[in-house]
C-alpha cells in the first residue's frame, strides 16, 4: 500500500498529497528555507557538495588575518567573546580559538532547565582555561515566557534561541569587545561581517536573521502573564547606534573550518567533554542536546509542524558524509524520529511540564493546533490518529512513486 492508498479502516491518507523528500538525503521539503533542484535533491545537500571545491588553507590564512585585526594589541582588554552551551560545538570554538593565541571571554545564556550532565559540560569547558560569565535570566519571567512562546509559535525554547545571541551581543557592547565568535554557519554561504572589508559591524537585521524569533517580537510579550519591559532587558538586541559605536562584529567558524558535528563530538571528548550513556531519545546520537531537558518537546514540536525531527537532521548529515547510506538511515529514522517526548534525558514529561505551570492536557491541546494534519494520518473526520503511546504516523516516510 502506497501513501497514495486510502486503508479499509478509515484512516485518511488518499486524500493528501504525499510528502516530497531529498533523493540524496532524507530532508522533507516541509523543511523551512530548503529548496531542491531538478534532479530531486535539496540545497542542503548541494551546499555541502561545494565544499570539495573549498580551499581549506586560504580559509585558515583568512581567519588568521581577521583574528590579527581583532587581537588586543596591549593584552588589555578581551580579543573576543564566545557565546557557549558546554556543548560539544563551544567546546571546540573555544579550544580552537586558546590554540591560534585568542584571549576569549566566554558567556553563557543559562538554558532553561539545565541538566546534571549540561552542569558538568559547562564545568569541564571553564576548567579549559578561559574566563567565563554565565548569565542567568530572571526564571520566574522565564518559565512564563517558556509557555507564552510554546502556545503561541510552538517553540518552548524560544527564549533560550533568543538569548544566546542576545546576551553575547549585549555584553560586547557593555564592555567594548569587538568581535564575536559562534560555530556553524547557519547558511553555510559565508563567514560574518568581519570578513567584509568594509559594513563589517552587525545590525539588528543581521542578527535578528539568525537569532529565531518565529514571528515572536520581544515586545510582544508585554502585557502577558504579568511580563513588563524591565523584565525584557536581557532579551532586546543592542541598538544599531550602540552596535557601529563599539565595532561590533561577528564570524562563524564553520564557514573557515570544515565543520562536522560528530568530529567536533570526538575532539571535545578528548578535552573533557562527555557524552550521554545511550542514543538521546528522538535522536540517532549521544554527544549533542545535552544541557536542556526542554529539548525533547522542542524536538518534538518540530516534527509536528515539519513532519521532520532531529534523528531526519542528523541522518542527513551522516549521509552527506558517506557515513550512512540512504536506506539504512531511513530505517534509523523511522525507528527514532518524532517520538512522543515522554522523556528526555531521562526526565519524565510531567515534571518539564510543572515547572512551565502547564498541565498533561494541555500542552496535547497545543500539540494539536500546531500539528499539520496534512503530514499525519487522520481518522474519517479529520482527527489526528495516535496510537497507545500517543505517537503519530506520517502519510509517507520516503519518497511515493
Amino acid at each position: 500500500m502506497t501513501a497514495l492508498d486510502t486503508p479499509a479502516s478509515g484512516l485518511a491518507r488518499g486524500d493528501k498529497r504525499p510528502i516530497v523528500y531529498c533523493r540524496s538525503c532524507l530532508i522533507p521539503e516541509t523543511k523551512p528555507d530548503i529548496f531542491f533542484d531538478e534532479q530531486g535533491v535539496c540545497s542542503a545537500c548541494r551546499h555541502y557538495e561545494q565544499r570539495g571545491d573549498v580551499d581549506w588553507d586560504a580559509r585558515r590564512r583568512e581567519l588568521d588575518e581577521v583574528l590579527a585585526r581583532y587581537r588586543s594589541s596591549d593584552g588589555t582588554s578581551y580579543d573576543c567573546i564566545i557565546g557557549v552551551s558546554g556543548g560539544k560545538d563551544s567546546t571546540t570554538q573555544v579550544i580552537r580559538m586558546l590554540e591560534l593565541g585568542m584571549n576569549p571571554l566566554c558567556v553563557t545564556a543559562t538554558t532553561d532547565e539545565l541538566s546534571d550532565i549540561g552542569r558538568r559540560n559547562i564545568e569541564n569547558l571553564k576548567a579549559l582555561g578561559v574566563d567565563f560569565i554565565e548569565y542567568t535570566t530572571n526564571q520566574v519571567v522565564r518559565r512564563r515566557v517558556n509557555k507564552l512562546a510554546l502556545c503561541q509559535v510552538g517553540d518552548i525554547s524560544w527564549p533560550e534561541h533568543v538569548t544566546i545571541f542576545t546576551l553575547p551581543v549585549r555584553l560586547a557592547v557593555q564592555m567594548g569587545i569587538k568581535l564575536i565568535v559562534w560555530g556553524e554557519n547557519p547558511q553555510n554561504e559565508y563567514g560574518g561581517p568581519a570578513a567584509a572589508a568594509t559594513g563589517n559591524t552587525l545590525t539588528r537585521r543581521w542578527l535578528e536573521e539568525f537569532g529565531g524569533l518565529l514571528g515572536l517580537r520581544v515586545s510582544d510579550l508585554v502585557g502577558q502573564a504579568g511580563i513588563e519591559p524591565k523584565h525584557l532587558v536581557p532579551y532586546m538586541y543592542p541598538g544599531d547606534d550602540d552596535l557601529a559605536r563599539v565595532g561590533v562584529t561577528g564570524i562563524f567558524l564553520g564557514y573557515y573550518m570544515p565543520w562536522d558535528g560528530l568530529q567536533n563530538a570526538i575532539f571535545a571528548q578528548s578535552y573533557g567533554f562527555e557524552t550521554w550513556p545511550s542514543t538521546i531519545e528522538g535522536s540517532l546520537c549521544n554527544y549533542e542536546n545535552l544541557d536542556n531537558h526542554q529539548t525533547g518537546i522542542h524536538d518534538y514540536y518540530k516534527f509536528i509542524k515539519y513532519g521532520f525531527g532531529r534523528a531526519t537532521d542528523i541522518a542527513s548529515m551522516h549521509v552527506r558524509r558517506g557515513r550512512l547510506q540512504r536506506a539504512d538511515a531511513l530505517e534509523l529514522v523511522k525507528r527514532h524520529d518524532g517520538k512522543f517526548p515522554w522523556t528526555y534525558l531521562g526526565k519524565p514529561i510531567e515534571d518539564v511540564l510543572a515547572n512551565i505551570d502547564m498541565s498533561f492536557d494541555e500542552f496535547i491541546a497545543v500539540c494539536d493546533r500546531f500539528t499539520n494534519k496534512r503530514l499525519f494520518v487522520t481518522d474519517r473526520h479529520g482527527e489526528l490518529v495516535r496510537d497507545d503511546r500517543m505517537e503519530l504516523t506520517k502519510i509517507n516516510d520516503d519518497n511515493v512513486s
